[in-house]
């Protein structure tokens, strides 16, 4: 057999699997599959603009940064405790014109209300209604922002059930993700705080119209996606799902191994990114301790296109290996990346790392930088992958489809554990002697603002990261495990119900 023979055959052999994986799985097409996670600009883009908040709150309106912290720590709070409220309403409804645009919309709208009435009027506010004024607008902005991840996390699982093409929509994910906060943080970095400091306003007015720009383009292009599949026949795994009501919320989280040990991973790993991501400990890093803020969003800009091929590889590896495999991978990969950065600052002298110095230090930093953020996002790229695995294992245990409340019960939990993101912050500084304003880009080096930067840039991970691998060690669902459930599912659908072996155990 010729070269020309063996590929025509390889080709078949492909369209062959390709057909069969079409009639066993509800599979998305390509152009759907690339397009969906677009909404991720549009959450995060939110997401990016609130991180500034407390430089607003603190600085601009006057709450100062220990009262703006326990406000935004408890707001994020009230945000887990509606979602299993808004969820539950959701999944009850029949959704007879599609659920997840009109989720879409109404999230996009209400986030834009919530942000340009808190950016560009809450300083203007009488001093004795500024505090209460701050509350109910972030409180609007939490409804919406909750919308979006329920609507975002229903689409994940109805986009396919493919095991194969679930890592695919969690690394586009992650690439769109990535791409946007590149621009979006050169164009704080560079551009505006070229033109503003961040105690003026009208920084947070030109961020607050960039990301109402933004924002609309990625809802506008992941509704156009699930159009085909937003319908009311997507909606339930069968004719024998039960419908869900409030009490079984903590049956489902009790009953759920998978969605315990997910729940305990997520939310830490969740909480140690959102603090080293938060904008005043990148300050810290970059604008103190380096002392060149700008190379924030210059390394993160030269990360762009090697961020984008490891997560290519985290891809293809998890489309063969499966989701659980991939996350363990990437983690070990971010232990052993994010102690080598550690350590190049602590022995090194970050000062001498800027771009018209192109020494050891500068080189050595931004190979560091560039390896460890890749794997730090193929590492987040699973996680809604393995989240749309975890509601297709409680409709298989419970004969329940619920993925707005399996969704929400996660949700919670992660909010409840991450909303102590601006505490730990806002806590630690004042520790340190920051109570009444963070730390900027004017503020004097000190061995103390040295080892705080460090613990919140790296300490907190690892120790994430390491309890995230002894966790996984007990996670059954791997790529063997949902491609059996994925099969019972199909059979169940089909009303083959009798068979002992298509129930769960």
């Amino acid at each position: 057999m010729d070269k020309k023979e063996i590929k025509r055959a390889k080709k078949e052999q492909k369209a062959l699997e390709r057909a069969e994986r079409e009639q066993k799985f509800r599979r998305a097409k390509t152009w759907e599959l690339f397009m969906y996670p677009t909404f991720s600009i549009g959450h995060n883009g939110f997401m990016f603009l609130m991180t500034l908040v407390s430089y607003y709150a603190a600085g601009i309106v006057g709450l100062g940064t220990v009262v703006a912290s326990y406000i935004i720590s408890g707001s994020r709070i009230f945000d887990g405790i509606t979602d299993p409220l808004i969820a539950l309403i959701i999944d009850k409804t029949k959704g007879k014109y599609g659920k997840i645009r009109i989720l879409f919309a109404s999230a996009y709208f209400t986030m834009s209300l919530a942000t340009v009435l808190l950016f560009f009027t809450n300083h203007l506010v009488a001093d004795g209604f500024k505090l209460f004024y701050f509350i109910l607008l972030y409180i609007v902005f939490i409804i919406g922002y909750t919308l979006s991840g329920i609507a975002g996390n229903i689409g994940n699982n109805l986009l396919t059930n493919d095991p194969q093409q679930r890592p695919v929509f969690g690394g586009l994910n992650m690439i769109y993700s990535m791409l946007f906060y590149s621009g979006v943080t050169l164009f704080l970095t560079v551009y505006l705080t070229g033109k503003y400091s961040f105690s003026d306003v009208q920084l947070f007015h030109e961020m607050t119209i960039f990301t109402l720009i933004i924002t609309a383009i990625g809802y506008g292009l992941s509704s156009i996606a699930i159009r085909s599949k937003d319908k009311i026949e997507n909606f339930g795994e069968g004719k024998n799902t039960e419908r869900v009501k409030f009490r079984d919320l903590w049956p489902m989280l009790k009953g759920n191994r998978p969605l315990q040990l997910f729940v305990v991973t997520m939310a830490t790993d969740k909480l140690s990114l959102q603090v080293s991501g938060n904008v005043v400990a990148n300050v810290m890093l970059f604008g103190i301790v380096i002392g060149n803020y700008a190379m924030l969003g210059i390394t993160q800009s030269l990360a762009t296109i090697p961020n984008i091929l490891v997560l290519f590889f985290g891809i293809r590896y998890a489309m063969k290996f499966g989701s659980k495999k991939g996350y363990v991978l990437s983690t070990w990969g971010c232990l052993i990346s994010y102690g080598l950065l550690f350590l190049l600052l602590w022995l090194g002298d970050p000062t001498q790392i800027r771009m018209d110095n192109m020494g050891f230090m500068t080189l050595a930093f931004i190979t560091l930088f560039t390896i460890s953020g890749a794997v730090r996002f193929v590492s987040s790229s699973f996680v809604q992958p393995m989240l749309a695995d975890v509601v297709d294992y409680n409709t298989y245990k419970s004969n329940r489809y619920a993925p707005g409340l399996v969704s929400a019960i996660y949700t919670f939990i992660d909010k409840a554990v991450s909303s102590l993101q601006q505490t730990v912050i806002g806590l630690l500084l004042a520790f340190i002697g920051f109570r009444t304003a963070f730390p900027d880009v004017d503020t004097p080096y000190t061995e103390k603002i040295f080892w705080m930067t460090m613990f919140l840039n790296f300490g907190i991970l690892i120790i994430s990261w390491t309890l995230s691998l002894i966790v996984m060690k007990y996670y059954e669902l791997n790529k063997e495990r949902m491609v059996e459930i994925q099969e019972i599912l199909e059979e169940r659908s089909k009303g083959n119900t009798d068979d002992p072996d298509l129930l769960a155990k």
